[in-house]
């Protein structure tokens, strides 16, 4: 049967990420932790899968930063998207705007950079 939430340490080790970055997540409402009766944060499998993303295309590409959507500015036919990535680092990518109205990017979705060459490539 699949877990139906984890400890803070299992969710950052899922997410990659360390249980540090896990606490800021959770203050700044990045992440969205519940406590339990010991007023431990008790993350949930969906929001695991939340900040996960999807990976169901498969690329090539090993240079994949998964992250969280901070901002999507779109001016004519470009948009820069801002993912914040593991604390305390941002990537910023120039794409068109069809691209993020195809994605349906918005501020606090799970997205990834994924970093190919020259290019930076966004999936969620």
């Amino acid at each position: 049967m699949p877990k139906k939430s984890y400890t803070a340490s299992e969710a950052a080790r899922a997410l990659g990420i360390s249980l540090d970055t896990l606490r800021r997540w959770d203050r700044s409402g990045k992440l969205r932790a519940q406590r339990d009766a010991a007023n431990r944060r008790i993350v949930s499998a969906s929001e695991v899968e939340r900040l996960r993303g999807s990976s169901g295309d498969q690329l090539s590409a090993r240079n994949r930063l998964a992250g969280i959507v901070r901002s999507v500015e779109v001016d004519g036919l470009l948009a820069q998207v801002v993912i914040d990535v593991t604390e305390p680092a941002s990537v910023v990518a120039i794409v068109t705007r069809d691209a993020v109205s195809e994605l349906g990017l918005a501020p606090g979705d799970a997205a990834s950079a994924v970093v190919k060459a020259t290019s930076v490539m966004l999936e969620r």
